[in-house]
This record gives structure tokens, C-alpha cells and sequence, in this order.
């Protein structure tokens, strides 16, 4: 079995790339940086450290990995003879990735068991994003490549942070992790990935990690950042900054359990179990990191402003989330282009505008008020008018 991975990065070697291996596939990484690709091909083996409680060493090895940018056709060729495509590139990414799986597909045996693709990204609905990237570009042949491939939506989760120096290929990662998939697509033969747990729908997991796991995670490095604090797990040994967070996810939780009829208290678990990831000592995780690209964190259908106005539109509290988001506006990062971008953004535009062109929010919906307020006063902080 063979699995193809879009995205050597830490993600795609600690952890899908990890649970494939353990599934007995043969992974070949895909990926446009050429000292990590070099460097991937130079070791025969790399070890994943998951750290924390319950961690421990585990050894991958039967990999190799191709640049895409400078051997396209091999990536195309392994594409075309494998059993999984997977990616973990980031979902503006998923365009660039299209051209080659459409390329492998149409090289595929047509009596070769349909190929199983999941975008294992930080989104909604990422692999459907992928298989209509794949679509529009197949134009009148995708009615002859369609049997060729299935896709699955997944919700992925594991906090893998910047790496230490000196550490090469080998990865750094906390012990948990989840990886839930649509089962449906796939019939009765799913891929080999045991760790994986299939669901008949997705949708309450994936919404339940983005809108507690992503939400609570960009919530403590932007309070973090704004009391000065370095480390994400020292951010929650503020009493105050905790409250924060806190308060947000209780409000993203309120939000599922009115959408999903998920269980309350089971909610209440899962965040507590959510923000003891957070605190793991071991994970040299930092506000800068975590907070980074706050354009697109703060955008429609992101962590803020997405349950924030699902929750408005029921009538549900939140005030604890547009909070999060005064955090967010007050980013900054010279190292981060969308920090940079935003705090232009802040400066160029009057509140109202700025509200309806990054958050993605009318003057007639619910939370545009509240929201339109918040970037006034941040606007008030920096002495522009808004």
C-alpha cells in the first residue's frame, strides 16, 4: 500500500504521515521546500517525540519525499499508483495541489480500486474544496475520472509546535491526537488507519475541534500577546487570561449544543481536557506562533467570527468571543505579514467597512454592531479615527 502526502511539514510528518505509517502504507511526501525535502531524503528513519504525560517515542520509517515544484511529473506518476492521497498544507494551498492529484488521477488504471484523498486541514470542509478544485479544472473529463477517486471530509487534531533547534527531521508533538473521518464515501472499504476513527457525520466533530480547540488556542496567544507573555502555557497560568478563554469556549460550546445536540457536560469535559493540552509544559509552544495570520483567523468562516455569528443569530451569548476578537485586532507582529496587514488595515479603513471587508459581516446581521465597536475601540487605541 502506498500513501502520497502533500506537506512535509511538522504536521505531515508527526502526525498524518505517522498514523499512515502505522497503517502499513509506504509514504512519499510532497512538498515545494527543497533543504526539508533533502533532508527527508537523507534520513532513514525519524522519530516522533510525543512529550507530556502518557508520551513516548515512536520510530517511522519506509519514506521518501519529491519536490513538486522542481519534479512535478514524479509526484504525478506516485500519485497515480496510490492507494491514499493525503494533504496538510494549509487550505489556500489546496489550488496548487489540484493540478497534480487531477494529473495522477487521469493516469490512474481505470480497474484500479477508486483512490481515497482526504485534506487534512484546519477548515470546513476541506476535501470537498479540493475534489471541486480538482472538478473545475477537469472540465468535460471529470464525468471520466470521477470513479477513479473518493474524497472524505476529516477533522484533524494535534498540537504540534515549532520545533527545537538541531532537531532535523524528527518531530516534536503532544500525546493526543484525534483524526475523525466521513465513513460514507468510502463503503465498506475504508483506508488502513487505525488510529483514525470513522463517523457517519462529520460535521459535529470538525466543528467541535475548530470552535474549541482552534478558537480556544488563538483566544490564549492574543490575550497571551497582550499581557506580554511568551509561552501559550504560561498564558493559562494567568487566573485572568484563563477566565478569558474560558469564557469563550463556553460560549462556542453553548453554540454546539444547541446546533449539534451535543452533550452539555460532555462539552464541559472536552474543554477542560482541551485547555490541559494547553498548559503541557513540555510543548515550547508561543503566542507568536499560535497567533499567527490573525487576517485569516478573524475572517468569516473562521474561529471568532463564524460560531460568534451562528451563536448570534440564536439569540446566544457572545460577548466572551467578540472579546477575543478585540485581542486579535490588537496583534502584532513585524514578523507576521497578515499582523502587518492587519494593523494597515486598522489605520486605512473606517470600522464599518473594516468590519463588512475582513469579518465578513453585513450591516444587517446581528453581530455587526458589537463587532463594528470592537474595532472602533481598537482603532481608539491607536488614535485613528474609525
Amino acid at each position: 500500500m502506498k500513501a502520497v502526502h502533500f506537506g512535509a511539514g511538522n504536521i505531515g510528518r508527526g502526525f498524518v504521515g505517522l498514523l499512515l505509517h502505522e497503517g502499513g502504507y509506504e509514504l512519499v511526501f510532497s512538498d515545494v521546500v527543497a533543504p526539508l525535502v533533502d533532508a527527508i531524503n537523507a534520513a532513514d528513519s525519524y522519530t516522533v517525540h510525543a512529550v507530556g504525560d502518557g508520551g513516548s517515542d515512536t520510530i517511522v520509517t519506509g519514506f521518501r519525499a519529491i519536490n513538486s515544484a522542481e519534479h512535478p511529473d514524479e509526484v504525478i506518476e506516485e500519485i497515480a499508483g496510490a492507494n491514499v492521497v493525503t494533504t496538510a498544507v494549509g487550505p489556500a494551498v489546496l489550488r496548487f495541489v489540484a493540478p497534480l492529484v487531477l494529473s495522477g488521477l487521469a493516469l490512474r488504471d481505470p480497474s484500479s480500486p477508486p483512490q481515497q484523498i482526504m485534506a487534512c486541514e484546519n477548515a470546513i470542509g476541506a476535501t470537498d474544496t479540493l475534489r471541486d478544485e480538482i472538478r473545475t479544472r477537469a472540465g468535460d473529463a471529470w464525468d471520466a475520472l470521477a470513479s477513479r477517486a473518493v474524497f472524505a471530509n476529516t477533522a484533524v487534531d494535534r498540537i504540534v509546535p515549532a520545533q527545537p533547534e538541531g532537531g532535523g527531521v524528527d518531530v516534536t508533538v503532544e500525546p493526543f491526537f484525534e483524526w475523525a473521518i466521513e465513513q460514507v464515501p468510502f463503503g465498506d472499504d475504508l483506508p488502513n488507519i487505525p488510529a483514525a476513527h470513522f463517523v457517519d457525520d462529520l460535521a459535529p466533530y470538525i466543528e467541535r475541534k475548530l470552535f474549541t480547540v482552534n478558537t480556544g488556542h488563538a483566544t490564549t496567544a492574543y490575550f497571551g500577546a497582550q499581557a506580554g507573555v511568551e509561552k501559550i502555557s504560561d498564558a493559562l497560568a494567568d487566573e485572568a487570561i484563563t477566565a478569558r478563554v474560558e469564557a469563550a469556549l463556553a460560549e462556542t460550546s453553548a453554540l454546539l449544543a444547541a446546533k449539534h445536540g451535543l452533550d452539555p457536560a460532555a462539552l464541559a469535559q472536552y474543554r477542560a481536557t482541551i485547555l490541559n493540552r494547553f498548559r503541557n509544559p513540555a510543548l515550547p509552544d508561543t503566542v507568536w506562533r499560535v497567533g499567527r495570520q490573525p487576517l485569516r483567523k478573524l475572517s468569516r468562516n473562521e474561529r471568532f467570527v463564524g460560531p460568534a455569528a451562528e451563536a448570534a443569530e440564536r439569540g446566544l451569548a457572545v460577548d466572551a468571543l467578540v472579546a477575543a476578537m478585540g485581542a486579535a485586532l490588537a496583534f502584532e507582529d513585524d514578523e507576521d505579514a497578515q499582523s502587518v496587514d492587519l494593523q494597515r488595515l486598522i489605520r486605512e479603513r473606517d470600522a464599518a467597512s473594516f468590519t463588512t471587508a475582513v469579518m465578513g459581516l453585513e450591516p444587517d446581521h446581528p453581530l455587526f454592531a458589537q463587532v463594528r465597536d470592537v474595532v472602533a475601540a481598537r482603532q481608539e487605541e491607536l488614535g485613528v479615527a474609525g
